[in-house]
């Protein structure tokens, strides 16, 4: 009776751990497709973080004139909206997101946007020592809902992220593939505790 028992857990944690892979080979799959339906980007996302990445995404909008530009968070409305101002950008195409925390719920807060858009190629805009994470979370987010991405970096001089701040970000994106569920709301729990 034992090695049955055995046998079953054994075979559990085998289909498991199948079922994880061939939903992770999913996303590399569904970004090649998105590419070949959409070869060019359709919109421009800016992942909030410093006025130089929405100056940036300002510069490269006047080239791009057909192109929508989604904002995720960072400057107030105001100073976004007078970069693009400025750059003679029609706000007609800006849309500011406020949602986002952090950099899983850029992606997360704005992925069903995209999607009722039919948007399936974004650039992405982020300082160059943010890009891998952004990059990684990206993959895995964007990535499973079919919608890829050609990165754009803004120079910095600071330092790159730990790969352990990626690698964490990266397990919160796999967690929202398959729950919905980003773990941003652990942030505002403990702070609201503390206070």
């Amino acid at each position: 009776m034992k090695n049955f028992y055995y046998l079953i857990s054994k075979y559990w944690i085998l289909t498991l751990t199948g079922f994880l892979l061939a939903l992770l080979l999913i996303i590399p799959v569904r970004l090649a497709i998105a590419k070949t339906q959409a070869p060019l980007p359709q919109a421009f996302l800016t992942l909030g973080g410093g006025p130089e990445r929405e100056i940036l995404t300002a510069e490269l909008a006047r080239w791009y004139p057909s192109l929508e530009i989604w904002v995720s968070s960072g400057l107030s409305p105001k100073e976004t909206r007078m970069i693009f101002q400025t750059a003679g950008i029609s706000l007609t195409r800006l849309h500011i997101d406020r949602r986002a925390i952090d950099t899983v719920t850029n992606f997360t807060s704005l992925v069903n946007d995209f999607k009722q858009n039919h948007i399936k190629h974004l650039y992405l805009i982020t300082s160059d020592f943010h890009m891998p994470r952004a990059q990684a979370i990206a993959t895995i987010i964007l990535g499973s809902q079919g919608i890829a991405f050609t990165p754009v970096s803004v120079p910095s001089s600071s330092s790159p992220e730990s790969q352990l701040h990626i690698l964490r970000d990266c397990v919160r994106g796999l967690i929202w593939v398959f729950t919905g569920y980003t773990g941003a709301e652990l942030k505002n729990t403990r702070i609201d505790t503390q206070l």
